[in-house]
Parts: C-alpha cells; sequence; structure tokens
C-alpha cells in the first residue's frame, strides 16, 4: 500500500484555480481502484492520498498525471509500506494479509 503526501508549493489562489481539475482527476483514480482514501491535510498545507498494491511505477506514472503535479503546484512523496494490520474494511485490498 502507499501514502501519497502532496505538499502545496504555490499560493492557495493558484492551487484553488486547478482544484476541479485535480477533483476530477480523484474522481477518475477511486473508478480505477486505485485509491481508498484522500483529503486535505490540516492549515491547508496540502493533501494525503492512501492507494492500494499497485507497481510502484504505475503509482507514480498516474500521480504524474495529477493536474497539481503537472502544473508544479505541489511536492508529492510516495510511501510504499506494507500493512501487516488491517480493518475489516480494508483486508481485501491488502495482499499483505492472507484472506
Amino acid at each position: 500500500m502507499y501514502v501519497v503526501l502532496l505538499s502545496y508549493t504555490a499560493p492557495q489562489t493558484e492551487i484553488d484555480y486547478r482544484l476541479p481539475e485535480h477533483t476530477d482527476w480523484l474522481s477518475r483514480q477511486y473508478e480505477h481502484g486505485l485509491l481508498l482514501a484522500s483529503g486535505r491535510r490540516p492549515g491547508h498545507e496540502g493533501e494525503v492520498l492512501i492507494a492500494r498494491p499497485v507497481s510502484f511505477g504505475k503509482l507514480e506514472a498516474t500521480v504524474a498525471t495529477d493536474p497539481l503535479v503537472l502544473n508544479d503546484l505541489v511536492h508529492h512523496e510516495i510511501i510504499e509500506f506494507s500493512a501487516t494490520r488491517t480493518g475489516p474494511e480494508l483486508r481485501e485490498v491488502n495482499e499483505a494479509v492472507p484472506h
């Protein structure tokens, strides 16, 4: 699984201008089954995305298509982790936990 940290690097007005495109991008990632959760970080510092297990390269390529990334409005960091325990809601998507 992955945590993707988006840290805003541009003024909020520029971020707000691109948010509709970013929201559409998020919707597509949910439709494709890539994202499990997303939301803003406190203080409008950026956002956090939780992605299901996929290849790192696929996730990296997909994040590169986010309008906030494409327009250099955020710094992004992808953190891979092996979830050895999950709540019942995530057990079906966690490859590390036997079903």
